[in-house]
């Protein structure tokens, strides 16, 4: 034994050459006594059992974690949350809001949302004060407004297992839309399968389930597709229950807009320019009236992985753009969205440019006046000169993403000369970022 152990001692190295010169390893083999040869082989055999299981390793986290580079650590984020010394955290949360740039109106070509054109409720949490609860929403557990990063822009800091109500002015309507903006830090692997964020239809604003209800789930999960889960509960009947596979992992590890539009009975919902779901009959009309957050299944905050929301919106569904221009001569919309402070159109506004594109191309004799509006944030000159800016940009999508002619369209701007409501409040404020439509 002790003569075998030193001939290893002396071959193994040259068996680690040998793996790159298979010529060489063979000639050697050959030289070696049978009882060295035998333990030679195991050793190569380990070696290259080993190699194959990190290349295995490295290809299963590339389809299961796709877009992942290297081994992370367990509650590692990919920007740092929680306070301390992190110079990225404001409130006590912190992440890169915009860490994948903004994304242009082509590719959301395929988007069809149109938000609904009377509001009913907006939040961005600005009136709030970080660190404490929305003063608008009710909640069985905890939650916080934060800042992520350097962004003015506040959220609110979701906690696991803690539903979520926003007071609303009235109950829902039969036709109504949804919207938000989600991210995430810190999901892995290790993110449970079952892990979602939650939005319910109720027929009651208490902290629990009603009666008849309908819910969908958006998956945290990042080693499988876990699935948008959908449920639904009327009359003390279920008739829906699916998770639809449609993978929104590199979905929910970036900044997301979620939008929902209920049709009478028919559930729609898109996650950044993607419809995942549409579901002809999945809503009772007549029993919804509330709408409810939800987070489940989310680890301890001791790992870090955190969801936030803010801006949302509700409104009311109204008539068609196209009849109304042509009925009233004019008309409004809020669906028109701009990054803050500038003239950039978001994606998400693909939907509502359009319809009005549709309307136009429908009626090829009519022309039309874009008007910008803006709330009254800001100096008197500052606010004029955006509201043109804006209308020149919505000109500029007409005319450049979808072939309207420019000798169709005229732009002005208001400012925040001739609010729709008072500025004292988000609502106020949201209703007042208008675009308006005008025929001439």
């Amino acid at each position: 034994m002790k003569t075998l152990a030193r001939q290893l001692r002396l071959i193994l190295p040259l068996l680690l050459f040998s793996l790159v010169t298979p010529d060489a390893s063979a000639q050697l083999l050959k030289k070696l006594g049978k009882a060295a040869e035998r333990a030679a082989e195991r050793t190569v055999e380990r070696r290259v059992e080993k190699e194959t299981q990190e290349k295995t390793d490295a290809a299963l986290d590339s389809i299961l974690e796709p877009g992942k580079k290297g081994k992370q650590a367990k509650g590692q984020n990919p920007v740092p949350v929680e306070g301390g010394n992190n110079p990225n955290v404001s409130g006590g949360s912190g992440n890169s809001a915009q860490s994948s740039g903004p994304k242009s109106l082509k590719v959301y070509t395929n988007y069809d949302f149109v938000p609904g054109d009377r509001l009913m409720l907006y939040d961005d949490f600005s009136e709030d004060n970080i660190g404490d609860f929305p003063a608008k929403w009710n909640t069985n557990g905890s939650g916080e407004v934060v800042t992520l990063d350097d962004s003015p822009d506040k959220w609110l800091k979701l906690s696991d297992r803690t539903i979520y109500v926003p007071d609303l002015p009235e109950t829902l309507p039969e036709e109504f839309t949804v919207e938000f903006d989600m991210i995430t830090t810190g999901l892995d692997r290790n993110t449970s399968s079952t892990a979602r964020l939650t939005l319910s239809l109720d027929d009651n604003n208490s902290l629990r389930k009603g009666r008849n209800y309908a819910e969908m789930g958006i998956p945290l999960a990042q080693y499988i597709d876990a699935g948008v889960y959908v449920y639904n509960y009327f009359n003390s009947e279920n008739s829906v229950q699916n998770y639809i596979k449609k993978d929104v992992r590199n979905d929910v590890l970036q900044l997301a807009h979620v939008a929902v539009a209920v049709n009478g009975k028919r559930f729609r919902m898109w996650m950044n320019e993607r419809k995942l779901v549409d579901l002809p009959r999945f809503i009772e009309p007549g029993f919804i009236k509330f709408i409810k957050f939800n987070l489940y299944n989310m680890p301890s905050e001791k790992t870090e992985q955190f969801v936030f929301i803010t801006n949302v919106k509700l409104a009311e569904g109204g008539e068609d753009l196209r009849s109304k221009l042509l009925k009233d001569g004019k008309f409004s919309t809020t669906g028109i969205l701009f990054d803050s402070g500038s003239e950039l159109i978001k994606p998400e506004s693909y939907g509502t440019l359009k319809m009005i594109a549709d309307a136009l191309q429908q009626e090829s004799g009519m022309n039309i006046l874009i008007v910008g509006h803006t709330d009254a944030d800001g100096g008197d000159a500052s606010n004029l000169e955006l509201s043109k800016l804006r209308a020149a940009s919505v000109m500029n999508a007409l005319t450049e993403e979808f072939g309207i002619s420019t000798s169709r369209i005229k732009t002005d701007g208001k400012g925040e000369t001739e609010p729709v409501v008072d500025n004292g409040t988000t609502e106020g404020k949201a209703q007042n970022r208008r675009v308006e439509f005008i025929k001439i």
